[in-house]
């Protein structure tokens, strides 16, 4: 799909931020859910909705999906008896005479923007491994036939987790996951009976709906895929979202092993390099929902919505104490400005390493601010004005480097590698030179 030509950022986003909005007047007391399947879908990716019965699930996403128009929304109740043309559409007759199995695809999952599978556990292994592809790579593959996938983002519900290979692959599929018990609450409970015989029980129509190549566009914007708009994400963001991660990935396994009693609570908890990379999207959707075109330290508190299952509020807590313990440190100890010297010459490095030819150039002549302006500095300070060869550059790099003393463990490890990076450069440059 072509990105709109008259497309609005600051009012996609304002629209995006009152459809949040109608859906919680809508959905009674659900509004961390609602906050992460709007995450799923401006990322572009799954969400899994497990509860007991009765809890709206439907409901909840069917709402979701009626704020948006131009897209076809497949819907269907999972059942151990289903094979894959329930998904995929009936087989082709005539390709069938032709001792070949192919689907009509027409109307069905593959032809949808947005998917709602209910019950999805109780489909069997086979249909849900058919489901794999189309969940990731956004494609029909089975067999000879290979056909590109319309699916934006499909809903799931559950009332149970089945274990198995097959189904751990399917969660894997579900970024962001989330459980929600009925709400006993009286004035809860009276918020939802009133709305119940306001609508009926149905999802409700909003007064505008979002055109869906909105959506598509502001996806694409967040993944970094649009010609002309992006969200910035500064180098020393995505270093402390990553050491927030770890510590909290840490943490969860902490916690798991001082419960052996309780099996209930899985294996070890692992953060897939995969889904911690898709972080970053989640970075920009932060940002741009807070009306910013960069994102900054704060939006990492909001990655409790991809790491953590949304409801477990233990959970959520353990994330935000990874987050503000982070944070501290690296705040009080001047880590933070550190940090951001040490990845701008990161990058200085990856250019070089790209282009080994600058190493026969005037290392502090070569356009590369900030770190250009730092060097610079550093080279007349203490080496003074000498000539520019290549043990020279070298001189220059590793007296720089050896200037910065790190003030936190995770920046003495960083450092390390720079200077191992420094010696496979030049030595590797010293090898095609000779």
């Amino acid at each position: 799909m072509n990105d709109n030509p008259h497309f609005d950022l600051e009012s996609a986003v304002d629209s995006i931020r009152e459809a949040i909005d109608f859906v919680n007047r809508r959905i009674i007391n659900r509004t961390d859910v609602i906050d992460q399947i709007f995450c799923a879908l401006l990322t572009r990716e799954h969400a899994l909705l497990q509860s007991r019965t009765g809890a709206a699930k439907s409901l909840l996403v069917m709402q979701v999906f009626n704020m948006f128009e131009g897209a076809k929304t497949f819907k269907v109740q999972a059942s151990k008896e289903q094979q894959p043309d329930t998904y995929f559409g009936g087989l082709d007759i005539e390709e069938l005479k032709k001792g070949r199995i192919f689907h009509n695809t027409s109307d069905s999952l593959v032809d949808s923007e947005f998917g709602f599978i209910d019950e999805i556990f109780d489909a069997n292994d086979y249909t849900l491994r058919s489901l794999l592809s189309t969940l990731n790579e956004r494609a029909l593959i089975l067999g000879a036939q290979q056909v590109p996938a319309k699916t934006h983002s499909v809903i799931a519900a559950t009332n149970y987790l089945r274990v198995s290979e097959v189904t751990e692959a399917v969660l894997d599929r579900f970024m962001y996951k989330s459980l929600f018990v009925p709400e006993k609450v009286p004035y809860v409970q009276f918020q939802i009976s009133r709305r119940y015989i306001e609508h009926r029980g149905k999802a409700s129509q909003p007064k505008r709906k979002i055109p869906y190549s909105i959506l598509h566009t502001m996806s694409r914007i967040i993944k970094g895929e649009h010609p002309e708009m992006s969200v910035f994400v500064p180098l020393e963001v995505i270093y402390f979202a990553n050491l927030v991660v770890r510590h909290y990935e840490v943490q969860r396994n902490r916690f798991l092993k001082d419960q052996p009693q309780d099996q209930s609570r899985g294996r070890d908890f692992y953060i897939s390099p995969r889904t911690q990379a898709r972080a970053m999207d989640l970075l920009r959707v932060s940002a741009l929902l807070h009306g910013r075109e960069a994102v900054i330290l704060e939006d990492v508190s909001k990655l409790w919505y991809l790491f953590t299952v949304v409801g477990i509020q233990e959970q959520k807590e353990m994330f935000q104490k990874s987050y503000n313990t982070i944070f501290k440190q690296n705040d009080a100890s001047g880590a933070f400005e550190q940090a951001n010297k040490l990845l701008n010459f990161q990058e200085f490095l990856e250019m070089l390493k790209n282009n080994k030819t600058l190493l026969d150039e005037p290392i502090t002549q070569l356009e590369t601010n900030p770190i250009k302006r730092s060097l610079v500095e550093w080279a007349k300070e203490t080496l003074g004005m000498t000539q520019h060869t290549k043990e020279e550059n070298r001189r220059i790099l590793e007296g720089y480097l050896k200037s910065i003393q790190p003030v936190t463990e995770e920046l003495h490890e960083l450092k390390l590698q720079q200077e191992k990076d420094i010696f496979e450069l030049f030595n590797q440059a010293s090898r095609i030179w000779n």
